[in-house]
């Protein structure tokens, strides 16, 4: 009988357990403890109490929290890819009749750019291990209504609203301004933001000869100030306009990941970096997994780990 009752409380020990790994990867995809208490019905302390429970036992903090911000660590994601891991094994032992193979068909979409240089390698890989999925993929530079437009899952590289979808933090883009080094030769870099006012900039507005390129008032403030630039060149396309700072024809504003390879190699060159403003943060953003197709859950299970891993063209 004693034994009986070790087995109980032990039983009752992995349940709870189980519990706070499945509150814990609400939290990770809603973004906020707050946005996983609404979702699942709980009260806020119940979850903020199974999120502690879970950084007692693993010995490591896997939130940042505060009033003002909300981060998955490094652990964190660890633990977070192996606890979905967990739940999803533990529902497919729960439906046994549920075919081994996933069938069905999953819509993608991406910024254009973002899309054909981080997300169609991982779309590849998964219609690789997975023969009976069929993905279609739009690379699309607007902001898309997933249930309206019958997308599954979205790359948006944007801080999120509060909302009914789940989201995973993928990572970070940067702001940047940079040039051809042979333009800075003829035109050497401006000490701050303001002198870009007399150099030749390339813009992304089709609507017109201006821009307005944002900056932090100084390196130690978060203060953000905006420089009004002249456009000689302006472009819909940000490959064409990166094309043409490579050739030297002036200062273009991309983000880090459209110039990863340039600045690597020296066809570009970043200046203004101590003036850089907050990093825009990259979510994987889908509807709750519980509603998810199988063919979905597998997709993001899959993509998540692998866009993880990529710098984006950060620090």
């Amino acid at each position: 009988m004693a034994n009986l009752k070790v087995s109980i409380a032990e039983l009752e020990i992995l349940m709870d357990r189980l519990e706070a790994m499945s509150i814990f990867v609400a939290a990770v995809e809603a973004g906020s403890l707050a946005a996983a208490a609404r979702r699942l019905g709980r009260s806020p302390a119940s979850v903020t109490r199974a999120v502690a429970q879970l950084e007692a036992t693993a010995g490591e903090r896997l939130l940042d929290r505060t009033t003002r911000r909300f981060a998955v660590t490094e652990a964190g994601a660890r633990h977070a890819t192996a606890y979905m891991a967990v739940l999803d094994e533990l529902g497919r032992l729960d439906h046994p009749a549920q075919e081994a193979e996933i069938h069905g068909s999953i819509v993608i979409t991406a910024p254009e750019l973002f899309g054909r240089l981080h997300v169609m390698p991982v779309v590849e890989s998964f219609l690789e291990a997975h023969p009976h999925v069929q993905v279609r993929v739009l690379l699309l530079n607007r902001m898309v209504d997933l249930t309206g437009e019958g997308v599954d899952v979205a790359v948006r590289l944007a801080e999120l609203p509060d909302s009914s979808l789940s989201a995973v933090k993928l990572g970070e883009v940067r702001p940047l301004i940079c040039a051809a080094p042979a333009y800075l030769e003829r035109h050497p870099a401006p000490d701050h933001p303001s002198g870009l006012q007399h150099h030749v900039c390339i813009g992304l507005n089709e609507a017109g000869t201006h821009e307005l390129w944002r900056y932090r008032e100084s390196p130690s403030s978060r203060r953000v100030r905006s420089v009004r630039v002249a456009c000689r060149l302006s472009l819909n396309s940000a490959a064409a306009a990166i094309t043409a700072a490579e050739r030297g024809l002036g200062l273009v504003r991309p983000l880090s990941y459209q110039v990863a390879r340039q600045i690597a190699d020296g066809s570009l060159v970043a200046v203004l970096q101590r003036y850089e403003t907050e990093p825009v943060p990259v979510h994987m953003v889908f509807q709750p997994r519980k509603t998810a197709s199988r063919a979905t859950r597998a997709f993001i299970d899959h993509a998540q780990p692998l866009l993880k891993r990529k710098s984006f063209g950060g620090p």
